[in-house]
């Protein structure tokens, strides 16, 4: 369940930036199975608590996206961003 100020990554844009609430990989279409979806995610730093930044997008569909975890740059593909729920906030 997520609140009105709790959003997808996946649907952020440009500019947004946040802080990451939780992980919902049954809200991700991308094929894997949600363990190995969550398990990549961590591996990458997409851990609660952690800050994220959304910095460019894709030229054609806005995908893939660029997003800033902590202080490392990744690129991500949309629908798997949207296995990423974060609150929107000024970073520290």
């Amino acid at each position: 369940m997520t609140s009105r100020s709790t959003i997808a990554l996946g649907d952020a844009h440009v500019g947004f930036r946040g802080r990451i609430q939780a992980l919902a990989v049954e809200h991700a279409g991308t094929g894997l199975p949600g363990p190995e979806l969550e398990r990549r995610l961590i591996e990458l730093g997409f851990v609660e608590g952690a800050d994220v930044e959304l910095l460019h997008e894709g030229l054609f569909g806005s995908d893939p996206i660029a997003v800033r975890v902590a202080h490392a740059t990744i690129a991500l593909r949309r629908r798997e961003a949207m296995a990423v729920l974060v609150k929107a906030g000024t970073l520290a």
